[in-house]
């Protein structure tokens, strides 16, 4: 079969699920849940308008049921049709998945990528701090939805979590409290402030702690519960190890705020959890090739996925240059007299940056090639995937260019974060639109349902 044939491949086109969704199939499966039975809801009052008749609309079909058929064999509803039924919010609510932090990363990353802009502007950081601002209202509003979900149907919270698609997105929660760390650092914390330092100090080691808990015990669970063949292959498997590796990032954003004696502890666990979260991406990388190979790209639906690749190395890169520049200038490890010239461990971190931003280049490549060349036409939370990431790519940019004291660089750093700041409205549009239109936060159409 050759899979670059529209006809015969499931993994081109987004009219053909990329993985099989039958009854039969997610039944057999070890473990497996058994499908919740039909349930019609109908959104009181809509109605629609035929002459001088008035009919009913078609009936939603919820969780569990066969994409074209209700329970009784007729009442076809086509998911992609514009004129499908409309939702009430409560009911809505229902498919608000832990995929929406992703709108908060990706506006606390750019927060972070406007106060690290090379040339900068009066009113620049003003911007800056009204982005930040921003970011926290919309993390409240999400987390409050989230909390009205669970509320309103109890059994979603253990479900989400499980879900072989919308559990790995449970970790953008976290991913959003370190934007949020971060981002407070640089625009909330001012200097010489004790009481404030300390607690961001305690924010950073409780982050710690909790992110190598999820890291161990979502894998140990997902080894334990899910099944995955290879042609299946996401880059969301990465993310149960991102929150643990931006542990680093956030050591080399409050480290120069630290003092000396909390500075270099923080730096130690930051370059230990950001060598885990680098380690197993790598890992993971390996499958993510293979699957590449064996059974070519993604559907087009989901290939702005890809990008979340260039993160691992991006983020890495940055962080192992903002570690070594907190490190105090003499550095004495072992309290034995021997000065270690921090100058050295800068050179080596700025060397190793590069070589990881190469890599991050190349994923970039990867995915904007597979991305152009068929573009996604449903907006889906996913398409975060080509803000977050990239912020952290062009972070790493713009600390390298810094680094070297190259003004190209930074000029090329500077127009890498025009077209990122153009990406990210352009993302926020569609968002915006899809939760209007009710392609999103629809039966069917969400991380709940399992359609790759």
């Amino acid at each position: 079969m050759d899979r670059r044939d529209p006809t015969s491949s499931a993994w081109t086109e987004s009219a053909v699920s990329t993985r099989k969704n039958s009854a039969e199939w997610q039944t057999s499966r070890p473990n497996s849940p058994k499908l919740a039975p039909l349930d019609m809801k109908f959104d009181k009052g809509k109605t629609m308008m035929m002459g001088d008749k008035e009919t009913n609309v078609t009936p939603i079909i919820e969780k569990g049921a066969s994409p074209a058929h209700d329970a009784h064999g007729h009442g076809h509803v086509d998911i992609n049709d514009p004129n499908r039924p409309r939702m009430a919010w409560k009911a809505r609510l229902h498919h608000f998945t832990w995929a929406w932090y992703t709108l908060s990363m990706s506006t606390g990353g750019l927060a972070l990528l406007i106060f690290a802009q090379p040339h900068q502007f009066p009113g620049l950081r003003q911007i800056g701090t009204v982005v930040y601002v921003i970011n926290l209202i919309v993390f409240v509003l999400i987390s409050s939805a989230m909390l009205a979900r669970f509320f309103l149907y109890p059994g979603d919270f253990k479900k989400s979590l499980t879900h072989e698609r919308e559990g790995f997105f449970f970790p953008t929660f976290f991913l959003s409290i370190a934007t949020l760390i971060t981002s407070t650092s640089r625009y909330a914390i001012p200097e010489n402030d004790e009481t404030l330092v300390w607690a961001v100090q305690v924010a950073f080691w409780g982050y710690l702690i909790v992110t190598l808990m999820l890291a161990i015990g979502q894998y140990s669970f997902v080894f334990a519960r899910h099944n995955f063949g290879l042609q299946t292959m996401m880059p969301t498997w990465i993310l149960p190890i991102f929150p643990i590796m931006l542990t680093g990032t956030i050591a080399s954003v409050i480290a120069d705020t630290q003092p000396e004696i909390a500075a270099v502890p923080i730096v130690v666990a930051g370059l230990t959890c950001q060598g885990l979260g680098l380690s197993v991406a790598v890992l993971m990388y390996a499958h993510m090739v293979g699957r590449l190979m064996s059974a070519g790209l993604p559907n087009r639906e989901h290939r702005p996925g890809l990008f979340m690749n260039v993160g691992p190395p991006a983020f890495t890169a940055l962080a192992l240059i903002g570690m070594a520049n907190g490190l105090p200038n003499n550095l004495d490890p072992d309290r034995d007299g021997i000065i270690i010239d921090a100058g050295i461990i800068r050179t080596i971190a700025l060397m190793s940056a590069i070589f990881l931003w190469a890599l991050a280049a190349w994923w970039f490549g990867i995915a904007i090639i597979a991305v152009i060349s068929s573009p996604p036409v449903y907006f889906h939370l996913g398409w975060w995937a080509m803000v977050f990431p990239n912020t952290g790519f062009t972070l790493a940019t713009i600390t390298i260019g810094k680094q070297l004291g190259n003004e190209a660089v930074q000029w090329f750093a500077t127009g890498m974060s025009v077209c990122l700041l153009l990406a990210y409205f352009y993302v926020l549009y569609n968002h915006v639109r899809a939760v209007v239109v009710q392609d999103i936060m629809y039966t069917m159409r969400d991380e709940d349902f399992n359609d790759h």
